[in-house]
């Protein structure tokens, strides 16, 4: 009996040997060593990619670095950001305008970086806002948002913000249908009175100026997510939908009952030459469009009357459905134009259109029906093939550049990587845990760049030391350079990331932005040179035109203010030299500091309510004596006569 048990003992022994090994004899852990010396970037040394991640209910969008994972900068785009000012500094508060008032927040869903002939330029970078329906371009010159506009007709703005291969549209598709104009009635009466709004707003190709050109007004489905046509495919978008049963209640059991919904393909520009032609209906509407000037530094906000509508049924041969199996939620083109992927996320296939087998069906009108006049093609007509994943839950799935794709899958958690045109499995590599999108950079143009795959995971459970409750998403780099692909690094992300875009580093760095040139300064309240500092009053409104430069202000002593005054400080940073912001803070400022760019002017507005001497100061560590670069405001009782007066050294 001993003998049998010192056997037994030594075979364990002997396993936990080979489990505790790899092949080379390194401990496998969470990284090989192979692994971290592929994420690790020397210090002084840069990444090779940029990462632009989405915020989700952030409002905002992150950028990292590839293959570190470290976190460079966070974005503001829809919601306020008392890091740098961002919508409560006077010149960034118009850019949270909509036609339901100024609202500091958002649901940041999808960045798309702009293209030429299908490539990635790298000039800017469209988000979605979801809650409020709004498109935002933000420059990759500056990290900055230069436009918000938002979108008419929609909620839920979702299947959205994918651009055309020249960027000649932003798409914007509502992932609610509603009244179409909305009003009052009864919420029953959804089935065929609701309208799905998908919108094309057009970038001029000069500034990146958006413009809502059409909204085509489809049956009151939910538009999921949306991929252009590129190359032969060019002129086509593609919609996933559900809910095709177009319920209002219960969405889990009642929009399921249907065995497929659809994608729809959209031919933009058979309805763009209809609506150049004088097609398309004037419909009332009432919208913001936020424009930010890099010059004058100031945003404005226009709010819009009209839209064009379209009536798909009125422009025959421009809309057609794809039977696709339930509730596809991702809707992706590869880098050929050919295929067309969307998957039922309850399935454990993954269904494969053909963009040349769909023309051959509407030539051959090969057609199953129509609903709501849009005529469906025949499922096995436009079927390219079917991927036998083993997985369960197919969701997103992002290209290489060597003929390959790789899709998620939510329920068992993991990356799938499948051969287009064979449909052959090569490999899969599991997630931790319950991964949602996943990018590549250039993953969604003609050229991906195959070096990296990010996964953006739901759930985090115990990847991370404990937090409280509340723990950060999850996402993993893979190498995907190989045959197989290999888990490199876990990192954490802020907000929740819904999809991501990434770049080449050598695309963005030679055209970052570094200052801000004082010459070139046309704000309406810049101090272009500290004998030019001053302040002026008109009635209650003050306004303190402050330079600053390390180490202080000018002014930096203020009397004369009062209380119940409205106290402008409209602040211009003098420094000239890279990566030299100055802060501003005041007591009792009920907005949040400001932090001015080199070069920049920025405005903060203090209504002083108590009489004192309140001191204001540099919120930015900028020099050896940062913490000297301070001054005093005092605030007289509102009928004092102490006049207006500043000063410096005196």
């Amino acid at each position: 009996m001993k003998k049998v048990r010192y056997s037994i003992l030594g075979l364990l022994g002997l396993a936990m040997v080979f489990i505790g090994c790899n092949d080379s004899g390194k401990s496998n852990g969470a990284l090989s060593s192979s692994a971290a010396e592929k994420v690790y970037v020397a210090p002084g040394e840069r990444d090779t990619y940029y990462a632009f991640l989405s915020g989700g209910y952030s409002g905002n969008l992150t950028v990292y670095g590839l293959p570190s994972g470290r976190m460079f900068k966070e974005i503001p785009v829809f919601s306020q950001f008392p890091t740098s000012g961002y919508g409560y500094s006077e010149e960034t508060k118009p850019m949270l305008n909509t036609s339901f008032g100024f609202v500091p927040w958002d649901d940041l869903h999808h960045p798309d970086i702009s293209q030429t002939n299908g490539e990635l330029d790298g000039r800017w970078i469209f988000v979605n806002g979801n809650n409020t329906p709004r498109l935002a371009r933000v420059s990759l010159s500056t990290f900055e948002t230069e436009e918000i506009i938002e979108i008419p007709n929609s909620a839920g703005n979702h299947s959205s913000s994918f651009i055309t291969e020249n960027t000649e549209y932003v798409v914007a598709g509502t992932r609610f249908s509603v009244p179409v104009p909305q009003r009052d009635m009864p919420i029953n009466e959804y089935k065929g009175n609701f309208k799905g709004a998908l919108s094309f707003v057009s970038v001029a190709p000069d500034n990146g100026r958006l413009n809502l050109e059409f909204q085509v007004l489809m049956p009151g489905f939910n538009y999921d997510l949306s991929r252009p046509g590129r190359a032969k495919s060019h002129g086509w978008f593609f919609f996933s939908t559900y809910n095709t049963e177009e319920a209002n209640s219960l969405l889990e059991v009642m929009a399921s009952q249907n065995d497929k919904d659809f994608i729809a393909a959209v031919n933009w520009m058979k309805i763009e030459e209809y609506v150049k032609n004088g097609g398309g209906t004037k419909m009332a509407a009432n919208y913001a469009h936020n424009v930010y000037d890099e010059h004058t530094h100031t945003g404005t906000s226009t709010m819009k009357k009209e839209v064009i509508t379209v009536d798909p049924t009125e422009v025959p041969g421009a809309i057609y459905l794809l039977p696709t199996p339930k509730s596809p939620h991702g809707c992706d083109v590869d880098p050929t134009g050919q295929y067309i992927i969307g998957s039922g996320k309850l399935s454990a296939d993954i269904t494969v259109h053909s963009f040349d087998k769909m023309m051959a069906a509407i030539e051959g009108e090969k057609f199953d029906g129509e609903a709501y006049g849009i005529p469906i093609l025949k499922f096995e007509e436009v079927l390219a093939g079917t991927v036998k994943s083993g997985g369960l839950g197919p969701l997103h799935t992002e290209f290489d550049d060597r003929g390959n794709a790789y899709t998620t899958f939510f329920i068992s958690s993991e990356v799938v990587k499948w051969n287009v045109g064979t449909w052959e499995v090569l490999d899969r590599k599991p997630t931790y845990y319950s991964v949602g999108h996943l990018m590549i950079p250039g993953g969604n143009s003609r050229k991906p760049f195959a070096k990296y795959l990010v996964a953006m995971n739901k759930i985090t459970k115990d990847r991370y030391l404990p937090t409280g409750p509340e723990m950060e998403h999850s996402a993993q780099i893979y190498d995907i350079s190989g045959e197989k692909m290999e888990l490199l690094y876990d990192f954490p992300t802020h907000g929740e990331p819904h999809y991501a875009a990434g770049c080449p580093a050598e695309l963005l760095e030679p055209r970052s932005k570094k200052i801000y040139r004082l010459d070139e300064n046309k704000h309406a309240y810049v101090t272009p040179s500290p004998d030019q500092a001053r302040v002026e009053r008109s009635g209650n409104e003050v306004h303190v035109y402050m330079s600053t430069i390390r180490s202080h202000f000018t002014p930096d002593n203020i009397e004369g203010i009062k209380v119940g005054d409205k106290v402008y400080f409209h602040i211009t940073n003098h420094e000239q030299d890279f990566d030299v912001p100055h802060g501003f803070s005041i007591i009792g400022q009920n907005t949040s500091e400001i932090l001015v760019m080199p070069g920049q002017t920025k405005t903060t507005l203090w209504e002083p309510k108590q009489v004192g001497v309140w001191p204001f100061y540099c919120t930015d560590f900028c020099s050896a004596l940062h913490q000297e670069m301070q001054g005093y405001v005092r605030v007289s009782p509102a009928n004092s006569n102490v006049e207006l007066s500043w000063s410096l050294g005196e």
